[in-house]
Order: structure tokens, then sequence, then C-alpha cells
């Protein structure tokens, strides 16, 4: 749906803070520079009102007549993840030879890392922002909000989006993994998920599973959560946890690839039957893992379609739209028995 044209957007000043905090603009100046003796609870005043407008002081104010420099700022979760790099490919291929050039800022799922980057990015006056995800702390979204320049989050279409939305719905993928493993007979079915509970997709795509579950008389037997990061060990220790508390699983749903292929290394080195006696699924299509001894079913994220689309919109190369769904692949690959 092609949005409406809207109002235009009002680029906030040290006026409006001064108004919204009751001081003076001087005051809200030094405030925000950090100069100067306010005291504490002037400085609080000040601050509280700035966050809650989502005013970001403008570093490069009187530098450049646009008032804009050529950079787009693009706030990721993790660099370790070995889905953002090629989100980065994408990005990066479509800015080459507009002018325009992407900075990175990792926020490691954590929302107050993420409102920091956010803020910092902004006060530099950027000619677009690429985010990752939808959800983001009400100062963060005001500050997105009020910006004034192309914002693409991406990665997810499931939600409302502060401008542009480019990305799967992960609800959706969630559902049709469930429903693949259903058909082919599977019944006990647990989950294993890591960067949980800050990792929103995934548990987009667990509440789309548990619901085709249901749908079909079953639900999940067990689930292992993890806080931290995802690598091949974390997948064996988790698959093991798993494995000892309910042994008669017969499937094993992961949150990502790389955690789903140290599950798949874990039971091929127990000697089960894979997939005859236990089926295993990820999640992103990662090619990294495309070595194993059995190719684990997964689900394509479309990482650098994605990266490719938001570029365009950031650049003006795209007709301006809410959000651009892309629809993932499920890769049944050697660890789901044919239905």
């Amino acid at each position: 749906m092609t949005k409406s044209s809207p109002e235009p957007r009002h680029t906030l000043t040290l006026r409006d803070v001064s108004e919204a905090s009751g001081v003076s603009e001087m005051t809200v100046s030094r405030v925000l520079r950090n100069r100067g003796d306010v005291s504490a609870a002037t400085r609080e005043k000040v601050l509280e009102a700035a966050r809650t407008l989502g005013y970001v002081p403008n570093k490069i104010a009187g530098a450049l007549a646009s008032q804009r420099v050529n950079l787009v700022g693009v706030v990721i979760p993790s660099l370790s993840n070995m889905v953002f790099p090629e989100v980065m490919t994408g990005i990066s291929e479509t800015l080459e030879g507009t002018g325009l050039q992407p900075v990175v800022g990792v926020t490691n799922y954590l929302p107050d890392r993420e409102e920091s980057v956010i803020y910092e990015m902004l006060s530099w006056r950027p000619s677009g922002m690429i985010v990752a995800g939808l959800e983001h702390s009400p100062a963060a979204r005001a500050m997105l909000a009020q910006a004034g320049i192309p914002i693409v989050e991406i990665m997810d279409i499931d939600g409302d989006p502060v401008d542009h939305a480019v990305g799967i719905s992960h609800h959706r993928a969630g559902r049709k993994m469930a429903e693949a493993i259903i058909a082919a007979g599977y019944k006990r079915i647990a989950f294993l998920g890591t960067q949980m509970p800050n990792d929103f997709r995934a548990k987009k795509r667990l509440q789309g599973f548990e619901e085709a579950l249901s749908k079909a008389g079953l639900a999940l037997v067990d689930r292992e959560f993890y806080s931290g990061g995802s690598a091949l060990l974390k997948g064996r220790e988790m698959t093991a946890a798993v494995l000892a508390r309910s042994p008669d699983v017969d499937f094993l749903y992961y949150s990502n690839d790389m955690i789903g292929a140290g599950g798949l290394l874990y039971c091929l080195d127990q000697g089960l039957d894979v997939p005859g006696r236990i089926g295993l699924a990820g999640f992103n299509g990662v090619e990294l893992l495309d070595g194993l001894p059995r190719k684990l079913a997964t689900m394509d994220a479309c990482r650098l379609e994605i990266g490719r689309k938001a570029a365009e919109i950031v650049a003006g190369q795209a007709t301006s739209t809410d959000k651009v769904e892309l629809f993932p692949t499920l890769q049944p690959g050697d660890t789901i028995r044919q239905a």
C-alpha cells in the first residue's frame, strides 16, 4: 500500500526543549553540551524533556548548508551472527555509486545500547537510517520518528514501522516450519533458542510455531533458552540438556542455524538416527554450514535482498511503501524425514 503524503516533519530545536523543560535555550545548550554550572535538578529536567521529545543535538550545525552528511546509519544487533554481514553486503552494494556511505553500530541485542547508538548516529545528521527490528525503546522510537530522514527498519514486518519496513513475517516463518515438521510425522517437539528474551524475531517465530502446533493438537514438550550468543558449542550443550531431560523428544527446532549445527553434531556423535529417530531444523539458511555431515533443515531469511531493498529506499531508488515483505523458502535438507 502506497503511503499518503505525510505532514512535513518539524525538526526539533533548542527552543522546543526550552519550552518543554521551562528553562532558557542557553541553559538547554549548556546541559546538552555538558558545559557550564547547571544544577542537578535542572539538568535532569532538560534531559527528560529532550528524551521525551526525541530531540538529538546537531553536531554539524552551521557546518553544511544541507545540514546532512552523506552517511547512512546502519544499526544491527550483532556482527558475530552470520546473518548481518550478508545484509551489510546488500546495503553496501546498492549504495555504491550513490554518494552515500554506510556506517555501522552494533547493539548486542540490548535496548539501552540501541538507544545510545541511534542517538549518536542521529547527532551527526545522516541522510538515512537502517535499523534492525521493529521493537525499540520509546526514546529510540521518538528519535527515529523526529529525524526527518528516511528510516528503514529491516528483517521484520510483523509490527508497526516508524517509516518503512523491509523483511519477512517471522510469525509466518515459524508457522510454516511447524507445518512441515508435523507433516513429516514428528510429534514430540522441543524448541531451543539463544539471545532470549531480546531476540524479538525469534520470539515471533516461536509464537507462530506454537500456534501451528496447537492447531494440530500438539504442544512443545520441552524448551531450552540461553541469553547469550550463538555458537556450535552452545548448540551442543543445549541439545544435551534437552535430551537428558526429555529423551523421547523426536524433533529439535532451533532459533538459528548455528546452534542447530551444534545440535546436529551432538546427535551424530551420540549415534542417533537423523532424521529417522530425531529430526532437526534451524533458521537463516547460512551457507557456511553446508559442509556439515548432514544438511540442516532451515529457512532462508532473504538477507541479501533485505539489505538491497532497504538501501534502495534510503537512496530514493524505490517507490515509497510502508512495508516490503519478502518470502523465505523452506529448505528441508537432510534432517527432516520425507513425509
